[in-house]
C-alpha cells in the first residue's frame, strides 16, 4: 500500500507471510517437516521538500521460523549401520536428543528449522545540484540467527549442528554523478564504509557417532571494517562508440578473536587471534559501439577482487585459523545485444575468460586423530571460460518465448590440497587417517557446464476483454562436483525440471488467476550437497507441485 500523506510527503507499506508447504515426512512415524513459518513487513517515507531533493527513510523487519529441507545421506565411511534409502524423494529421517535441545536453548522435538529475526533502516539523500546529483545512504542491520540441521539425515545424532549468529553492520556511501559536454561524457565519483560485527557459536552432537561420542561447541567473534573509493567515467565518440572506464581502490581489515572449541564433558581449547588486511584496486575498461539501430557491440576487460578471510566452525588445532588470501580474477568479454527484428526477436550474448589468482576454493584438511574438514583455501592459479545468451522471442501472433542459456568450462592450473577420495579410501582400507596430497593441475573445477532455463507463453485474448496466458517453462543444470575433483557421489547428479503455468486476466487488470505446476515429471534430484563427519548427504529438491495464486490490484 502506498500513496501520500501531506504536499511533498509519501509513503509505501509491504507485508508478507509465508505458511505450510512442508513436504518431507519421516516414515518411521508420519512426522511432518518443511513447513515455512514467516511473516515480514516493510515500510518507507518520503519527504520531496522541493523538485531537487528527495529524503527517505526504510525500515524493515523480518521474522522466520521456518522448518528446513533436511539431509539425505548417500554414502558414510565410518560405520556399520546402513543408511536409509530414500533416494531424492518425500521421505527422510532426522534426529534432536532432548539433551542437546536443551543445550542449545530449545524446546524438546525440535526439528531441522530456522529461528532467525533481522531487522534493520535505512536513510537516502538525494539533491540535485544542476551540474551533479548528491547522494547519500546509510544503512544499518541486525541479524539474530538460530539453525538447526541434521546433516547426517539418519535417526542418530552423528552430525547434528545448531548455529546461532549475532551481528550487525553499519555502511555508509556517499558519491556524485553528473553529465557533460551535451550529455556525452557522464561521471559518478564516490566512497563507501562498512562497519561489522559478529559472533558466532557452533554446537555439534556427535553423541551417536563413535569416532567422537560427544557433544561439542566453536565459539568465536568475528570483526571487520572496510573502507573504498571509486569512479567511473564514459564518454561518447562520433560514429556511436562509447568508451568508459572505473576504478575502485578498498581496504579491508578483519579479525577473529575469542575463539574456543569445548567438549562437554572434556576438554576446552583456546586459540589465539588471527588478523588479515587487503589493500586492492580493482577496475575495467572498456568500448561499444552501435553499429546498427537495433544492435551493440562491447568488449570490456576488468579486475576484481574478493578480501581474505577465516574459516572457524570447527576449530581444533591453530593452523585452521590461518587466513587465506584475498582472491584476484582478471576479466575479458565480449558481448553483442541487439532486437535484430524489433518488436519480434531480441537476441543477447556474450564470451568471457576469466584467468584467477589465489581463488578461494572450499578445500579439505586432515587433522590427524579426527579425520577430514573443509576448509577455504586458495587455489594459486585457475582459469574458466564461457558463453551465456538470452533469446526473447515473439515469432507470430500469440506466442512468446524467453530462453536463457550458459555454458562454462573451467579447471585449476596449480592447487596442491588434500585429495579426499582418496583420503577417504585409505581410512576405508586401513582404519587410519593420513592425508593424501596432489596437485589439482589440470582437474575440472567442478561448476555445471550447462545451464538453462526458459519458458514459452501464448496470449490468448478471450470475449468481454479478459485473456488467458498458459505454456510451459524448463531448467537444466549440469552436474557439479562438491568436493575438488568429484566423481561419483562426490558429484551432485545434473536434472532437468519443467513445468506449466495458466493465468486469466481480467479487463480491467484488477484481479488474476493463476495455476501453475512445478516439476510436473516428478524428477528426483540434488540442489546441494555436503559432508558430515564421514557422512556425505545430498540435499534434495522440491518434489512435483501444484498450486493457484489469486491476485487483486486496489
Amino acid at each position: 500500500m502506498s500513496g501520500p500523506l501531506a504536499k511533498g510527503w509519501s509513503f509505501r507499506l509491504a507485508g508478507q507471510t509465508r505458511q505450510g508447504g512442508g513436504w518431507q515426512y519421516n516414515p518411521s512415524n508420519g512426522a511432518h517437516l518443511g513447513d515455512a513459518d514467516l511473516w515480514a513487513l516493510r515500510g518507507k517515507l518520503r519527504w520531496q521538500p522541493n523538485d531537487r531533493t528527495t529524503i527517505q527513510l526504510g525500515g524493515h523487519f523480518v521474522q522466520d521460523n521456518s522448518q528446513v529441507v533436511t539431509a539425505v545421506p548417500v554414502d558414510r565411511l565410518i560405520g556399520t549401520q546402513p543408511l536409509p534409502d530414500y533416494g531424492m524423494g518425500r521421505q527422510a529421517t532426522w534426529s534432536a536428543r532432548p539433551e542437546f535441545a536443551n543445550l542449545v536453548g530449545r524446546g524438546a522435538g525440535l526439528k531441522p528449522s530456522e529461528h532467525n529475526q533481522y531487522w534493520g533502516a535505512d536513510l537516502r539523500i538525494i539533491h540535485d545540484f544542476g551540474p551533479a546529483t548528491f547522494t547519500a545512504i546509510s544503512a544499518f542491520e541486525t541479524e539474530r540467527q538460530g539453525e538447526y540441521t541434521d546433516q547426517d539425515g539418519t535417526a542418530l545424532s552423528q552430525a547434528d549442528t545448531y548455529r546461532t549468529i549475532d551481528a550487525n553492520v553499519f555502511t555508509q556511501e556517499a558519491r556524485l554523478n553528473g553529465a557533460a559536454l551535451h550529455g556525452r561524457l557522464n561521471w559518478v565519483v564516490g566512497a563507501y564504509y562498512q562497519r561489522s560485527r559478529m559472533n558466532q557459536r557452533f554446537f555439534f552432537d556427535y553423541t551417536d557417532y563413535t569416532a567422537r561420542g560427544y557433544m561439542m561447541a566453536t565459539s568465536f567473534g568475528m570483526n571487520q571494517e572496510s573502507v573504498s573509493e571509486f569512479g567511473n567515467v564514459s564518454y561518447k565518440l562520433p560514429h556511436n562508440v562509447t568508451l568508459w572506464a572505473g576504478l575502485l581502490h578498498e581496504l579491508d581489515d578483519r579479525g577473529i578473536t575469542g575463539l574456543t572449541s569445548q567438549i562437554f564433558g572434556g576438554k576446552t581449547q583456546n586459540f589465539m587471534p588471527e588478523s588479515t588486511a587487503a589493500n586492492q584496486f580493482a577496475g575495467q575498461v572498456g568500448v561499444s559501439w552501435q553499429f546498427l539501430p537495433q544492435a551493440l557491440l562491447y568488449y570490456k576487460m576488468s579486475k576484481g577482487f574478493k578480501p581474505g578471510g577465516f574459516t572457524a566452525n570447527n576449530t581444533q588445532v591453530q593452523a585452521q585459523l590461518d587466513p587465506f588470501k584475498p582472491e584476484t580474477v582478471l576479466t575479458y568479454e565480449l558481448g553483442l545485444k541487439s532486437d535484430p527484428v524489433p518488436g519480434r526477436l531480441r537476441l543477447n550474448a556474450a564470451a568471457f575468460y576469466n584467468d584467477f589468482h589465489n581463488q578461494q576454493v572450499v578445500g579439505t584438511v586432515l587433522i590427524p586423530n579426527y579425520g577430514p574438514l573443509s576448509e577455504i583455501t586458495n587455489a594459486p592459479k585457475s582459469e574458466s571460460w564461457g558463453f551465456e545468451g538470452t533469446l526473447e522471442a515473439h515469432p507470430f501472433g500469440h506466442l512468446f518465448v524467453l530462453q536463457n542459456i550458459g555454458w562454462q568450462r573451467g579447471n585449476f592450473q596449480d592447487f596442491p590440497n588434500v585429495d579426499r577420495a582418496a583420503t577417504n579410501a585409505y581410512h576405508k582400507a586401513t582404519n587410519q587417517w593420513k592425508a593424501i596430497e596432489r596437485n589439482f593441475n589440470g582437474v575440472d573445477n567442478g561448476s555445471p557446464k550447462l545451464t538453462l532455463n526458459g519458458s514459452a507463453t501464448w496470449r490468448q485474448p478471450l470475449p468481454a476483454g479478459y485473456r488467458l496466458d498458459m505454456g510451459p517453462d524448463w531448467q537444466y543444470r549440469g552436474s557439479q562436483a562438491i568436493t575438488v575433483g568429484g566423481t561419483g557421489f562426490y558429484r551432485l547428479p545434473p536434472y532437468f525440471l519443467l513445468g506449466a503455468h495458466v493465468t486469466l486476466h481480467s479487463p480491467s487488470q484488477l484481479w488474476d488467476i493463476t495455476a501453475y505446476a512445478r516439476n510436473i515429471l516428478d524428477r528426483r534430484y540434488a540442489e546441494s550437497g555436503g559432508m558430515a563427519t564421514t557422512t556425505y548427504f545430498y540435499i534434495p529438491g522440491e518434489p512435483r507441485f501444484i498450486g493457484g495464486r489469486i491476485a487483486c490490484h486496489f
